[in-house]
């Protein structure tokens, strides 16, 4: 009915629609890698609202996108819907033999990397935000540093499809995004617990969830990549082996959500044991072509809507956070410091059973791109005076990393790796 409540459908059909459009005009005119460029418009149009909002507040301008977005649980919608999808597809397409090589630096950049890098990021965020006037607890900054330490497996996937680096440094890369954000959720969840002071933040407490998250989610994973690869074997029906891994997806991840187990870790896990020993043994060429292309598909349209999301979230993120920007312009060159000491120390550490390429610590650097995964987990924080500075600070991170980043680290790599400096 005309005037009523804003559906699920019709949400979902603007969001594709504007990923159609936006893809069609960035393709067209633009012509930045797909991703970036629906960052980019997404935030030219969120941008122009904004401006024509402030130009003629009664005309009410933005009201029709902020109508759509209000409606949106982007953490919802990310951490409990899109990124099973997104990991899944992510781990399908991983080079496992070069991972294998990659493994210590993988682990150790996983876990003690994000630990270490949270500490780093809280220790800088805390000092900017004294010296910009807004003080923050270190505690609060600890939180901070959790979200917007790990790197974001979608963004990391999707740029370094059109990037060309070394197998074994692009496994590095990708293995770390697709394992650090499982880590990173559950240290989030810790910190936020000791901030809000209802979480007991002892050793033990904290070794336990640990255990649980982590250990149970690979295991969930390995089941359910082993149920899947059974599920398979023998059948030469593409569209039913296309339903077992739907199946593995949407079921392992409620599953991991009912037991209390990391849903994150559980796919990565699942797609690696799957698209490795699964598509490799049970599927025939035939299927294992159609998968791929539909996974390839499924993909590339939620990257799309992530990704314009992602723009358009200048809306909310301007209302909240306005008047935070220089601590916000400050918080990127933190950021991108304390992500190049936490790797200059893992290949400190490491270098004596794993060689690394010429370059490896810049391209670590500059290829550990931020992004929804970020952004999800700070729109998730509890109303609180310390939400607005922390939800604008990430999403300048955030934006700089997709967008920065994100445009120049095949120059980067390019410069780092193969040219003779």
């Amino acid at each position: 009915m005309a005037g009523g409540p804003v559906s699920f459908f019709e949400i979902a059909a603007t969001l594709v629609g504007l990923s159609a459009l936006f893809g069609y005009l960035n393709h067209r005119y633009l012509k930045a890698p797909p991703t970036i460029g629906l960052v980019l418009i997404g935030l030219g149009v969120g941008t122009m609202l904004l401006v024509a909002q402030t130009v003629l507040p009664a005309a009410e301008v933005d009201a029709a996108v902020v109508g759509v977005l209000v409606h949106i649980d982007f953490h919802e919608l990310l951490m409990h819907g899109m990124l099973s999808f997104l990991l899944f597809a992510g781990a399908l397409h991983v080079d496992i033999p070069a991972l294998r090589c990659r493994w210590r630096t993988v682990s150790a950049m996983a876990t003690a990397g994000t630990v270490l890098s949270t500490a780093l990021v809280a220790g800088g965020i805390w000092l900017v935000a004294s010296l910009a006037g807004h003080p923050l607890p270190f505690v609060w900054a600890l939180v901070f540093g959790a979200l917007v330490s790990p790197t974001d497996p979608v963004a990391v996937l999707g740029l370094f499809e059109s990037v060309r680096v070394p197998p074994t440094l692009k496994a590095a890369l990708e293995g770390e995004s697709l394992f650090n954000d499982g880590v990173g959720v559950v240290v989030f969840t810790v910190l936020l617990g000791v901030a809000l002071q209802d979480t007991d933040p002892g050793l033990w407490h904290v070794g336990e969830l640990f255990l649980v998250e982590v250990a149970g989610g690979a295991a969930l994973g390995i089941a359910l990549g082993y149920a899947g690869y059974r599920g398979v074997l023998g059948i030469e029906e593409p569209n039913l082996e296309l339903l077992v891994t739907l199946g593995i997806v949407m079921v392992g991840y409620a599953a991991a959500v009912r037991f209390g187990v990391s849903g994150p870790i559980a796919m990565v896990v699942a797609g690696l044991f799957f698209g490795g020993q699964g598509m490799r043994r049970a599927v025939s060429p035939a299927s294992r072509d159609y998968l791929r292309k539909f996974w390839s598909l499924l993909d590339n349209v939620l990257n799309s809507v992530l990704f314009l999301l992602i723009g358009l979230e200048v809306l909310v993120v301007a209302g909240a956070g306005l008047g935070f920007w220089w601590a916000s312009l400050a918080a990127i060159p933190v950021v991108l410091a304390t992500r190049w000491l936490s790797v200059a120390l893992a290949r400190t550490v490491l270098h004596r059973w794993e060689a690394f390429e010429k370059g490896a610590v810049t391209v670590l650097t500059w290829g550990g791109l931020r992004g929804g995964i970020a952004v999800a987990l700070a729109l998730s924080l509890p109303a609180s005076e310390h939400r607005p500075f922390i939800l604008a600070v990430t999403y300048a991170v955030v934006v700089f990393s997709i967008v920065g980043q994100g445009l120049t680290v095949a120059r980067v790599t390019k410069w780092s790796v193969f040219s003779g400096s």
